[in-house]
């Protein structure tokens, strides 16, 4: 697991970057909190919103970015006004918390911007009861999320806008479609199922500490969309806070709550949490269940009682979210997964495409954001085709044209990586191989996502890198048809 998070490929070291700004961006939001004469549950509520601002805005754009980040406080400030209002009328409160989790989950039919805007409302009416927020401290969160959002966005766009010399990946929106059979509309309604369970049951446990199942309930449902994804997600996410639990005992609960060290701590969570995110939701998950234990440090109530409680609270969200995938409008892992293998492969030929055309001289080709773009989709993968590659998996023939599907998509992605870094030679000239090698790699894309007969290619051995890089292409996408292909009782995708 060590090895699969700090060795994982990291193009143009975004997700360090990711990481690194993030602590910069929320550190300097707390800091305008603090300097504005903020309280300590507005500065928490705020670094809160920074965080938010800076990790779920993730438009293909910067403008984009910019439109999004700035529709934040519109769709959280009212969020946190009902929920402070109806903090003493639990069964109003429960039932909008039960609304924004519905429209949350199904503003991601819009994309990007929807998905931002609809974490930001939930994590909103979730940070006030984590606050314990009111009517009266309603200025100084208004106060303090406007702050905090102007604060990251200054960093973002302004300090550190790397985004700018580096072309955004845009972010990959789940499979498509109409009604019912549209998975956000499926998945509103499950989320919203799995949330009541997880808010009756945790209420059950504890009048206070309840939310933190519904918490659970919703983050399992952020970025999956089959039964498969979620029923893993949910057992990683239990054991990220488990492992998060053990390392609060040795090190969170000791602190009690001492500024300095604890604040030191909370940045290397926050660095923590933005650099795994994309690589481990087991390791995220670790981080946010450490930043959370410090959280409660420094507001006086940390005790290990608590953290057995979070355990609890998180299981009945795990719960809740494993019944709504397996009984209500399940969304079967077979066919998610071969929506993202085959955008995956085309993503592949369009990577495959600029390259080419920068090698050919063509002024305006830039591999750089395609090849972004395949490491979201393999990421999307890798999460779809989790299931069928877990351990306790009992369909072993699966499960192995599962592994292989992953390392021969892994071959193509190094190959695609070489043959950017050759384009991006500027003493790289142009061949004219190149163009009958991207043919075929076309060729074998299209096959594969059409059902085609592979087509077969005389192919010499080439000294030349880029040539090297196509024909390894060729190859991985030549091998892809096996595992893709087989009879239906064992095929990976389509069955």
């Amino acid at each position: 697991m060590l090895k699969r998070v700090f060795m994982a490929p990291d193009p143009g070291r975004v997700r360090l970057r990711f990481a690194a700004r993030a602590v910069l961006g929320i550190g300097c939001a707390v800091v305008v909190c603090g300097l504005a004469g903020h309280s300590l549950t507005g500065a928490v509520a705020g670094g809160l919103a920074a965080l938010l601002a800076l990790f779920t805005v993730t438009d293909a754009t910067v403008r984009g970015q910019a439109v999004t980040t700035a529709l934040l406080p519109v769709v959280g400030l009212p969020v946190l006004t009902a929920a402070a209002a109806l903090h003493d009328h639990p069964v109003a409160r429960d039932l909008t918390f039960l609304a924004v989790v519905g429209a949350g989950v199904h503003a991601r039919r819009w994309g990007p911007r929807g998905h931002s805007l609809g974490v930001f409302a939930f994590m909103t009416f979730f940070v006030a009861q984590f606050l314990h927020a009111g009517t009266g401290q309603l200025p100084e969160l208004y106060a303090a999320v406007l702050l905090s959002v102007l604060t990251a966005a200054a960093v973002r766009f302004g300090l550190w806008c790397y985004e700018r010399r580096l072309p955004p990946a845009p972010v990959p929106a789940p499979p498509a479609g109409t009604g019912l059979a549209r998975a956000t509309t499926r998945q509103a309604v499950q989320a919203t199922a799995g949330a009541g369970f997880a808010l009756v049951v945790g209420q059950l446990i504890s009048g206070q500490r309840w939310y933190w199942a519904v918490g659970a309930t919703w983050w399992i449902f952020v970025n999956t969309t089959s039964r498969g994804e979620t029923l893993v997600r949910g057992f990683r996410r239990v054991l990220g806070t488990l492992i998060g639990i053990g390392l609060g005992l040795l090190v969170a609960v000791p602190l009690h709550g001492a500024p300095a060290p604890t604040a030191v701590l909370v940045a290397v969570c926050v660095f923590g949490i933005f650099y795994t995110a994309a690589v481990s939701y087991t390791w995220m998950m670790l981080w946010v269940t450490l930043l959370a234990e410090l959280l409660y440090g420094l507001l006086g109530v940390l005790e290990p009682g608590l953290l057995a409680l979070r355990l609890a609270e998180t299981g009945v969200g795990a719960v809740g979210a494993v019944l709504a995938v397996l009984f209500v409008l399940p969304i079967t892992t077979h066919a998610v997964t071969d929506a993202w293998i085959q955008r995956a492969l085309r993503c592949v030929h369009a990577c495959t495409a600029e390259a080419a055309a920068r090698l050919a001289g063509v002024p305006d080709a830039d591999p750089a954001g395609r090849v972004a773009e395949l490491e979201q989709l393999l990421g999307r993968v890798r999460l779809s085709v989790a299931p069928l590659v877990h351990p306790l998996t009992p369909m072993s023939a699966r499960k192995r044209r599962a592994r292989r599907v992953l390392a021969l998509l892994d071959d193509c992605a190094r190959e695609i990586r070489g043959l950017v870094a050759v384009a991006a030679d500027p003493e790289a000239s142009h061949d004219a191989r190149l163009a009958a090698a991207c043919w075929r790699v076309e060729a074998a894309v299209e096959a594969l996502t059409g059902g085609k007969d592979l087509p077969v290619t005389d192919r010499p051995l080439a000294e030349e890198p880029a040539l090297a890089h196509l024909h390894g292409l060729e190859r991985a996408l030549a091998e892809l048809a096996t595992p893709l292909r087989a009879p239906s009782g064992s095929r990976l995708v389509g069955a």
